[in-house]
C-alpha cells in the first residue's frame, strides 16, 4: 500500500496574541493545518478574523505566541538566523497592496533584482540583468518598463512586479494575501491565471487568503474558513460549495452574487452583536450572531470530521 504523501506545510496547534490594554487580542488561537505539495489551501474570513496574521506568522514574519511550523519536514517555529536566511528564501509573500508594498524610489529592475543581489547567486551583472528579464518575462511584463517606478503602472502591473520578486529565490511556498482584492475584476482573472500558471509550471505551493469566496473556489483545493482567530470549517473546496455545515459557512456562501435571475439562492442576513477577540468568553464565538444557537454553544468547540477530509467547529454538524 502507498504512502499518503507527507505534507510540505503542518501548523499545529499556532497562536499568535497580543497584549492590549483592553486585554490580550487573539487574532490566531490555535489553529492547526496542513498543505501538501503543490495545492492551494485557501483561508477565508471577514476583515479582522486573523487571516493575514496567520500566514505573516507561518512565514515568520511574526514571531507566533505558541505552536509549531513544520516546513519540508523540519520544524522552523524557533528557527534562528543562520536558519531563517533558507526560510525566506523558501517562504514568500505577495502582498494585498501591489504600491504600498513596492519601494516608490525603485526601478521595476531594481524591486525585481534586490533579493537575487542580496543571495549573491549571480557574480556578474550581466548574469542578474538576465534573471532580471526572465522573471519579468515570466510574470508577463515588458521588458521595455525595466527602468519604469511603481507610480507609473497600473495596478495589474504592480502585481506582477510583487509576484516577481516573490519568485525571485525561487521558492517552495507562497502566501497570497489578498493578492487580487484591490485589482478590476478583468485584471483579477488575469493575475489569477497567471498564479495557477507559474503553480503548475513550477510546482508551488500556495496559502490563498481572501475574503471573496467566488475567487477562492476558482483556485483552491482546500478551503479553511476562519472566524475570529479561529477554524470554524475545513474541506476540500467542492466539497464545501456543495454542503457546508457550518452555518457561519452558510452565510458566507449566501452572500456570493449570482446572475441567475431564476434560482436566487436565500439570503442569510446575520444578526446580533460582533464577539470581541479580546480574553474571549469559552464556546463559539460565532454564537452571538447564529440563528441556531443553544446554551451548548457556551460550551467548548473543536474541529471534528464529520465527512470524509470535512472538519466542522459545531455540535450541530456533528449531530448530522
Amino acid at each position: 500500500m502507498s504512502q499518503a504523501p507527507s505534507p510540505l506545510l503542518e501548523v499545529r496547534n499556532l497562536k499568535k496574541h497580543f497584549n492590549t490594554p483592553k486585554g490580550l487580542l487573539r487574532a490566531v488561537d490555535d489553529v492547526s493545518l496542513t498543505i501538501e505539495k503543490g495545492k492551494t489551501l485557501g483561508i477565508v474570513g471577514e476583515s479582522g478574523c486573523g487571516k493575514s496574521t496567520l500566514g505573516r506568522a507561518i512565514i515568520r514574519l511574526q514571531d507566533s505566541t505558541s505552536g509549531e511550523i513544520i516546513f519540508n519536514g523540519e520544524d522552523i517555529t524557533h528557527a534562528g538566523k543562520k536558519r531563517q536566511r533558507w526560510i525566506n528564501e523558501n517562504m514568500q509573500i505577495i502582498f494585498q497592496d501591489p504600491f504600498s508594498s513596492l519601494n516608490p524610489r525603485q526601478t521595476l529592475e531594481e524591486t525585481i533584482s534586490e533579493p537575487i543581489l542580496i543571495s549573491k547567486r549571480f557574480k556578474s551583472k550581466a548574469e542578474l540583468l538576465k534573471e532580471t528579464e526572465r522573471l519579468m518575462d515570466l510574470v508577463g511584463l515588458d521588458r521595455r518598463l525595466r527602468r519604469a517606478y511603481p507610480h507609473e503602472l497600473d495596478g495589474g502591473r504592480r502585481q506582477r512586479v510583487g509576484i516577481a520578486r516573490a519568485l525571485s529565490l525561487k521558492p517552495q511556498f507562497i502566501v497570497c494575501d489578498e493578492p487580487v482584492s484591490a485589482l478590476d475584476v478583468s485584471i483579477q482573472a488575469q493575475v489569477l491565471n497567471l498564479l495557477l500558471d507559474l503553480q503548475k509550471a513550477a510546482g508551488l505551493t500556495y496559502m490563498f487568503i481572501t475574503h471573496d469566496l467566488s475567487v477562492v473556489r476558482h483556485i483552491s483545493n482546500d478551503i479553511c474558513v476562519m472566524y475570529l482567530g479561529q477554524l470554524v470549517e475545513t474541506s476540500p473546496s467542492k466539497e464545501l460549495f456543495k454542503k457546508p455545515l457550518h452555518p457561519y459557512t452558510k452565510a458566507l456562501l449566501s452572500a456570493i452574487p449570482s446572475i441567475d435571475i431564476y434560482h436566487q439562492r436565500e439570503r442569510i442576513i446575520l444578526k446580533g452583536e460582533l464577539a470581541s477577540p479580546i480574553d474571549p468568553k469559552p464556546g463559539c464565538r460565532f454564537a452571538s450572531r447564529c440563528l441556531h444557537a443553544r446554551e451548548k454553544c457556551r460550551e467548548p468547540q473543536r474541529l471534528v470530521e464529520v465527512l470524509p477530509n470535512h472538519y466542522v467547529s459545531c455540535w450541530r454538524a456533528e449531530a448530522l
